[in-house]
């Protein structure tokens, strides 16, 4: 089962590669999410709204959705191996694959790059109101273009290398663990008037469950960008001057790094539910940002994914070479 886990991350991710996620199954986040939504008015009726009772509600939502995300694959995952391994291994795959968003992000992001080509500014805008949590609507075309890059950028670490780190240590089950706490930050993670207490508890345990992954990610993009062709020792040098210029522990990692790789300026203020947040510049205004930096993000974010697979993927196999000659 060891092994067989190790296959099934491996052949999840070409999965992932090659189809994405169609819009006809519908996703397992989804349900995630529809979950996070559920239990947050029955806990919000439950506790009152103090900021510890906000705050004990947060916690027990972390526990309750972490506890049904990850409990309920396990079940499935027992019950088909009971029927048989092959079954049992068909099903890991299937899970692994659904875990992993790289080319749902190259694909979205992609969009905002076609609606930029043909000089469709409200398109362009819409397209990347899918894939950020920021205010679109008054954006210009070189902040739309920003916006995408730094999503590659971030959910390169959160989207991909991190479900990579956790299913090759526990398989889909902690990879769905982890999902779980991931999407809660999305949703619930905010510092605005609804979520300030209530999201602590979710975006703590996020910044700690992506401290090591967003660290691999961004010395790995770092090697991909040399590999890549792009300013390695730049993203380097952008990477360790930048990465804690942002109020998460973990978000301008990969950013810093991707910012430097192609020697633009990203990061800055922007506005989230009307508010206008101040956020410090990530990078050197070498040149203007250009459209043409979204194909070169796809790039940077295949080869960094690619090197988490080679690196996670080796790790594991040698942990099982060594249980082999136990």
């Amino acid at each position: 089962m060891f092994r067989g886990t190790l296959l099934a991350v491996l052949l999840g991710f070409l999965l992932d590669l090659m189809l994405g996620d169609p819009r006809w199954l519908y996703h397992p986040v989804r349900i995630i999410g529809n979950g996070i939504a559920w239990c947050e008015k029955g806990l919000r009726r439950i506790f009152p709204a103090t900021k510890g009772g906000e705050r004990m509600a947060g916690i027990w939502l972390v526990v309750v959705i972490v506890a049904f995300s990850a409990g309920i694959p396990f079940l499935i995952l027992w019950a088909a191996r009971a029927i048989h391994p092959a079954v049992g291994f068909l099903l890991e795959t299937f899970f692994c694959y659904q875990l992993l968003a790289l080319r749902s992000l190259k694909d979205e992001s992609g969009k905002v790059y076609d609606a930029l080509k043909t000089g469709d500014l409200e398109k362009s805008r819409y397209a990347v109101s899918m894939i950020v949590g920021r205010d679109t609507e008054n954006l210009t075309e070189q902040g739309v273009t920003k916006a995408a890059v730094e999503t590659v950028a971030e959910n390169t670490s959160d989207g991909i290398v991190a479900p990579l780190f956790y299913m090759m240590i526990g398989g889909a089950v902690l990879g769905f663990a982890y999902k779980a706490v991931n999407t809660m930050d999305s949703m619930v993670g905010y510092k605005n008037d609804r979520y300030r207490y209530f999201g602590t508890a979710a975006a703590r345990l996020d910044d700690v469950l992506n401290y090591i992954p967003a660290r691999i990610s961004a010395w790995l993009m770092i090697l991909g960008a040399k590999l890549c062709g792009m300013d390695a020792a730049g993203a380097r040098r952008i990477y360790r001057r930048d990465r804690y210029k942002h109020s998460s522990p973990n978000s301008a990692h990969t950013e810093a790094v991707m910012a430097g790789a192609l020697g633009i300026q990203l990061a800055g203020d922007a506005w989230y539910f009307g508010k206008l947040h101040k956020k410090d510049f990530l990078g050197d205004k070498c040149r203007e940002v250009e459209i043409e930096d979204i194909p070169r993000s796809h790039r940077l974010m295949l080869a960094t994914c690619l090197l988490a697979l080679l690196l996670f993927g080796l790790a594991r196999a040698a942990i099982c070479l060594g249980l082999t000659f136990l």
